[in-house]
């Protein structure tokens, strides 16, 4: 694609590190786990939720409950963007009273947040939905912010925010990728 590598942010264990934080984090502001629910946003949130839950779990030896959701069809860009595959949306339990729990890998215009905030209120009523990401890189489109940041990672629109995680890619890192045109970030 003739993307060049600008910079690598985090290797493995600052990745989790940064969960381990987070994860702290999460049962502070929601007094422990009980009424906690964590839900991935398709690919990469998936797997950085499914370790967050595992840390929260060591953490309170309560197991908290975790699922994925797909924002294929709730996306604003439908039209403009190829077709993609539709992959199957996984509430493990009623959302309705509960502190949702969104991960994603990289926060930037929030419309991919949107969405999936769209696609959960199919699913039921939870009392609060707050946003986990590993990296916010800035360029906000919507109001969107997150409660709980791995990293803060300013960019220019014209790079790339590339998370690749064992589950999905193989590594462990974040890098920094340049060279793309600022509209295929």
């Amino acid at each position: 694609m003739g993307d060049q590598v600008k910079a690598r942010v985090m290797d493995a264990e600052a990745i989790d590190r940064a969960l381990v934080r987070i994860a702290h984090e999460i049962l502070e502001r929601n007094k422990g786990a009980e009424e906690l629910v964590l839900i991935g946003i398709r690919t990469r949130g998936l797997p950085l939720a499914q370790r967050l839950g595992e840390q929260l779990t060591r953490i309170e030896t309560y197991p908290v409950p975790v699922g994925a959701v797909d924002i294929t069809l709730y996306r604003d860009d439908l039209k403009q963007r190829r077709s993609r595959p539709v992959h199957p949306t996984d509430i493990p339990c009623r959302l309705d009273g509960k502190h949702v729990v969104l991960v994603d890998d990289v926060l930037y215009t929030g419309r991919s947040i949107r969405a999936a905030m769209d696609a959960l209120v199919d699913f039921g009523r939870p009392r609060t939905i707050q946003l986990a990401v590993l990296i916010d890189r800035g360029h906000r489109e919507l109001p969107i912010r997150a409660d709980y940041i791995g990293k803060n990672l300013p960019t220019a629109r014209s790079e790339q925010v590339s998370v690749r995680l064992d589950e999905v890619d193989g590594e462990n890192t974040v890098i920094i990728l340049g060279g793309m045109d600022a509209d295929t970030c």
